[in-house]
């Protein structure tokens, strides 16, 4: 069994590309086009379409995919089996996140386990809290990070709390007040990000806050460079705003708010050792 094809299979799905596909598994664009023929022709199905936009699942893709994933999945456990079998602390951590914490916690946080355990490897999957749950429980993902509390049936570490920030214009009439009141944020055109709506439309129901929100979007960094032209507000977790170079300014809101952030996972009795160790880790972290 040719394993690289399977994996193939997800990763262009994953995507919706074969040049993404291809740079995340480290092969040339035609060398997975290749594969992607070669299971079509073994299975006598088509899997996917192509077109100007990209790749598209077919239905018989989707039946198939499940399967697909299942067995990539065995064929890692199997991989960390034999590791433990061996008496190597080795094996690989499925990790789900989202930016912020990929671009602030986690290149440290890697850095410092991999010092201790070298040979344990790790693949991050970027998505919103709820394609995150979704891998999770799918077993896509070993464990991820996500906003405390989640669904229920999952267990999660408490890491840390995380302040929600108003984000302003320089030139803005409240750039210079302490804090930013609640009751003004009716008041100015709203910017919302797409997948954080659950933590900030808490705020506005808590204070009966009805929102002007004038624009949406998925991207952190487009929002808050929204915000330095000056299109609006918006509220973003201060790990957000670590180190960004725009010309904004950051405000506590006078009631604080806050998000909680944990690693979460499906089953701590059934991880493989070397998300143990990590989790370990991440408890014990100072």
């Amino acid at each position: 069994m040719n394993i690289q094809k399977y994996e193939a299979f997800l990763k262009t799905v994953e995507y919706g590309s074969l040049t993404k596909a291809a740079r995340e598994l480290g092969y040339t664009q035609s060398a997975i086009s290749h594969m992607l023929n070669a299971l079509e022709k073994e299975w006598g199905v088509t899997l996917l379409t192509r077109d100007r936009s990209g790749v598209v699942i077919t239905s018989d893709g989707l039946q198939l995919l499940p399967l697909v994933r299942n067995i990539c999945n065995a064929n890692r456990e199997i991989i960390t089996k034999i590791g433990e079998l061996h008496g190597l602390e080795s094996g690989i951590i499925r990790i789900g996140t989202f930016t912020s914490v990929s671009v602030h916690w986690l290149p440290n946080m890697i850095k410092t386990f991999q010092s201790e355990y070298p040979k344990i490897d790790f693949e991050l999957l970027h998505g919103d809290y709820t394609e995150i749950e979704n891998w999770i429980v799918e077993g896509r993902a070993d464990c991820g990070f996500l906003r405390l509390p989640t669904r229920a049936g999952l267990e999660s570490i408490f890491l840390e709390q995380d302040r929600l920030m108003v984000i302003l214009p320089e030139q803005h009439p409240l750039a210079d007040w302490e804090h930013f009141p609640i009751s003004k944020l009716s008041d100015e055109p709203f910017i919302l990000e797409v997948g954080s709506e659950n933590e900030i439309t808490e705020i506005f129901k808590a204070n009966g806050i009805r929102p002007n929100v004038r624009f949406t979007a998925r991207d952190e960094y487009a929002i808050i460079s929204m915000v330095e032209s000056g299109l609006g507000i918006s509220i973003m977790p201060e790990l957000v705003l670590h180190r960004t170079p725009y010309k904004i300014v950051k405000k506590e809101l006078d009631t604080p708010a806050y998000r909680k952030l944990g690693i979460v996972l499906k089953d701590t009795r059934h991880a493989s050792p070397a998300v143990k160790r990590f989790l370990d880790y991440l408890h014990h972290r100072e």
